[in-house]
This record gives structure tokens, C-alpha cells and sequence, in this order.
């Protein structure tokens, strides 16, 4: 298996007054195999969402680097780093953070749109990844118009919307009543065994890391344990 993600050696640490800082992530080391789904856990206050962040370069560290697909994140300068993770991360989080004033549809091409590929591509990769989900009858429809659950699956045909070498979600299923849940869970096992999609999830729910290859445990601030959960089939 190729190694798709490599963190090595992550601090992170936030000054919380003059003279002090909190020192979240301490030396924090992973990898993750290409189609692999990888869990994060731990206590609230762990470090899982800072160092999601920083895995999708949506942070820096104060130590430490990111490889992806053997490039090295945080040696790049912030207009190549914003363009590589446009079109080689997608990300999905607790609420969905989808455009209001846009449909389905054009939430999912905004991406594109970044990357710059031609309209008549992007509209039709757009309803391609939106019926993926189950939403091609809802094209036309405002994040307003659709269930939470619909609006998730936005969020995801979104994420997917470059095809992405990776998609980082952080608590997916939180806002979600259990049927969405489940229904949402399905989704990510799906892309992963039909797509071969790498994904790694920091989540509570015990339904969505037992989907997992791996678990990564952290606790104050450090790698506590690394449980191999089941073989990619």
C-alpha cells in the first residue's frame, strides 16, 4: 500500500496570555495508506481538530511538516499551498458551511470554478457527484430548501468536486439525527470501496469508527495509540 499522508513531528502550541502558551499537539507523528479510512479519537481538548487543520494545511505548525502525495506542504509559498489544496483536499465539517444564496448545484462547482476548468465540465461533474449522493433531483435547491442531512451530502459531493487525493472530515455526523447518521456513514463506506477515496475522520461516533482501517488515539496533545481496525478488502 502507498503511503498517501505523512505528518511528522506536529507542535502546535497558542499563546494564551503574555507570558504563557498552551502546547496542544506535541510531536504528533502519522501516516495514512491511499483508500484507507482513518479515525482520530479522543477527549475533547485532544488536539483532533488542530491537527485535522493543520493535516489540510488549513493551519501551520510551529514544528513539523505535511506530505501529501510525496509534496511538502508548508514548504510551499501560500498561493501554490492554496491551489494544492483546492484541487487535492476535500473537506467536510460538523455544519456544512454551504453558501446560502447558491443551489446544490452551485455550491458543488465553486471549487471547480477555483481550479479553473471550463463550465460545461464543471456543470456536468456537478450533477454527476450530486446524483452520487442521491441528490440529482435537488440540483436547483438552496441549502435552505434541503434537510440536514441533504445539506451534508452537499458538503460531500463538494469535497469530492476535484477529485481529491484525500477528504478530511471533522465530525461529519455530529449534527445529525441518527437516520442521517447512518445514511451519511453508508456514504463515506461507499466512496471509499466503489471510489478507493482516502479519508480520515475525527469523530465520537462509535458507528462511523468502526468503519475505519485505523484508529488514531490522541490524548493531550500526543499519538496514544494506533489500532488497525480492519483489512482494505
Amino acid at each position: 500500500m502507498r503511503t498517501l499522508l505523512k505528518a511528522e513531528n506536529i507542535c502546535r502550541e497558542f499563546k494564551i496570555g503574555k507570558d504563557k502558551t498552551l502546547n496542544v499537539l506535541k510531536g504528533v507523528s502519522l501516516e495514512i495508506n491511499e483508500g484507507e479510512i482513518a479515525v482520530i479519537v479522543g477527549a475533547s481538548g485532544a488536539g483532533k481538530s488542530t491537527l485535522l487543520h493543520i493535516l489540510g494545511a488549513l493551519d501551520k505548525p510551529n514544528n513539523g511538516e505535511v506530505i501529501i502525495d510525496n509534496k511538502k506542504l508548508f514548504e510551499m509559498k501560500d498561493e501554490e499551498l492554496a491551489r494544492f489544496r483546492n484541487n487535492n483536499i476535500g473537506f467536510v465539517f460538523q455544519f456544512h458551511h454551504l453558501l446560502s444564496e447558491f443551489t446544490a448545484l452551485e455550491n458543488v462547482s465553486i471549487p471547480q470554478m477555483i481550479s479553473g476548468k471550463r463550465q460545461n465540465e464543471i456543470e456536468k461533474r456537478s450533477q454527476e457527484l450530486l446524483s452520487l449522493v442521491g441528490l440529482g433531483e435537488r440540483l436547483n435547491h438552496k441549502p435552505s430548501e434541503l434537510s440536514g442531512g441533504e445539506q451534508q451530502r452537499v458538503a460531500v459531493a463538494r469535497a469530492l468536486a476535484n477529485n481529491p487525493k484525500i477528504i478530511l472530515a471533522d465530525e461529519p455526523s455530529g449534527n445529525l439525527d441518527t437516520q442521517n447518521s447512518d445514511a451519511l456513514h453508508q456514504l463515506i463506506n461507499r466512496l471509499n470501496k466503489e471510489l478507493n477515496q482516502t479519508f480520515v475522520i475525527v469523530t465520537h461516533n462509535p458507528d462511523l469508527i468502526n468503519l475505519a482501517n485505523r484508529v488514531f488515539i490522541i490524548k493531550d496533545g500526543i499519538i496514544l495509540k494506533k489500532q488497525k481496525v480492519r483489512n482494505i478488502l
